[in-house]
This record gives C-alpha cells, sequence and structure tokens, in this order.
C-alpha cells in the first residue's frame, strides 16, 4: 500500500499548477491517513465478503480471490491482472439484480434466474467459462446489452 501513499503525495507535493496548497509534511501526513483508511476499508471489505449474501451473483463468492491477491487491494497491478485472467474484468460487477423469469411452458428447465448486472470493462466471460467447467450441470448464457448512450 505504500505505493497507494505516494500517488497521494506526489500531486499534493507538487501539483500540476504548481501552487501547493499545504505543506510538503503535511502532504505527507495526509497522504499515510488515507492510505491507512484505504488499509481498514479493505479489511473490513475482506471480513463481510465471506458472509455477505447481498449480491445475487458474486464472482467473488462463486470463484474466491486468493487471499493474498486481496490483500494487495483493488488498484495493485498485480492484483488487477489476476482479476482480469480470471474474471475477464478488473473491477467488481456494478447493479447485480435479479430479473423476474418470464413465463415459458416450453421450457423444460425448471429451476432457472436472470441476472442483470454492468461491467465496467469487459465481460466477465474467462468467470463464467471456469464456472461451466467448475459446475457442468449449469447453463450460463451471457448477452451483452450495450448503453445506445455510449455508442456514439
Amino acid at each position: 500500500m505504500d505505493w497507494m501513499e505516494e500517488d497521494w503525495f506526489l500531486p499534493m507535493a507538487a501539483p500540476a499548477d504548481g501552487v501547493r496548497a499545504i505543506s510538503l509534511a503535511r502532504a505527507r501526513i495526509l497522504a499515510r491517513r488515507l492510505r491507512d483508511s484505504v488499509a481498514l476499508q479493505q479489511q473490513r471489505a475482506l471480513l463481510s465478503a465471506a458472509t455477505d449474501q447481498r449480491c445475487p451473483f458474486d464472482l467473488h463468492r462463486l470463484l474466491p480471490v486468493p487471499p493474498a491477491i486481496l490483500r494487495l487491494g483493488p488498484e495493485d497491478p498485480q492484483s488487477q491482472g489476476w482479476l482480469w485472467r480470471h474474471s475477464g474484468t478488473t473491477r467488481a460487477l456494478r447493479h447485480v439484480r435479479l430479473l423476474p423469469s418470464p413465463a415459458d411452458r416450453r421450457n423444460r428447465q425448471t429451476d432457472h434466474w436472470l441476472v442483470e448486472f454492468w461491467s465496467a470493462d469487459w465481460s466477465p466471460w474467462p468467470a463464467l467459462k471456469t464456472l461451466r467447467r467448475t459446475w457442468p450441470d449449469l447453463t450460463l448464457s451471457l448477452r451483452p446489452h450495450y448503453d445506445e448512450a455510449t455508442n456514439g
């Protein structure tokens, strides 16, 4: 997490406009406090991840991230590399919610559910690939819908 402290300290010590708003000593203190705050929030997130069941499609619960990677934090390049390789996205899925299943008498599958989510950088196809291997009796389908407002 020391790199985080430096990432906060440097812009305060040498701002783009050249006018420092606080002293170097105070910039160092503030950067350290921000780093410590992030570390505390990361610890709280790690502790609640094992029991939090609010997310209906939580990739972390389905495909746990190794503790050594979690301890690095979400912004660490090694952590992001692991997430990209295994999940297909470096950010957690957002706005995950269950959708009502349409009634279909032709459907022979008795247990199914639809989940909608936003993915920040790419679809989580590597995670789905692993889930298919892990649970071959599950049928998983991914249908991306792109927001028309962002399609130029």
